[in-house]
């Protein structure tokens, strides 16, 4: 196994990651850096980022949006976005076992990992504007 190399730099970007409770973006994980002092370059936070999630610390999610969001939580699981006001919940219900096999005959794919993107209108949005 290979050995994490966590500089200072990443500890404290995967502990913005990992206390976030939401799934910042890159640009919100430079804010929060920020606003515990850091000032980190650029591309030392997106470098690490994807470090850090090559060694499986943390997860891209690429939810349809122009920029990539991360997750602490590396369990299998899915994600839920809200189509009016952008708020990412995750799923954890577990993926019917028919329906991976089905969408694997069909495609003749292999699946080696699973990442669903439910979309609708969150509870708060809902309230706001009736549908």
């Amino acid at each position: 196994m290979n050995k994490i190399n966590l500089t200072i730099q990443r500890k404290e970007i995967l502990d913005v990651v990992q206390q976030a409770p939401d799934h910042p973006t890159a640009a919100d994980v430079i804010d929060r850096l920020k606003g515990k002092g850091f000032n980190f370059a650029y591309g030392t936070v997106y470098n690490s980022l994807r470090y850090l999630t090559e060694v499986g610390l943390i997860r891209e999610l690429r939810l349809g949006e122009a920029v990539s969001r991360y997750d602490a939580r590396t369990d299998e699981h899915q994600h839920m976005v809200c189509t009016v006001c952008g708020r990412v919940d995750e799923v954890v219900a577990e993926l019917p076992s028919e329906w991976l096999q089905k969408a694997a005959a069909e495609t003749k794919y292999r699946i080696m990992h699973i990442q669903v993107v439910l979309e609708g209108v969150c509870e708060s949005c809902a309230t706001k504007q009736p549908l």
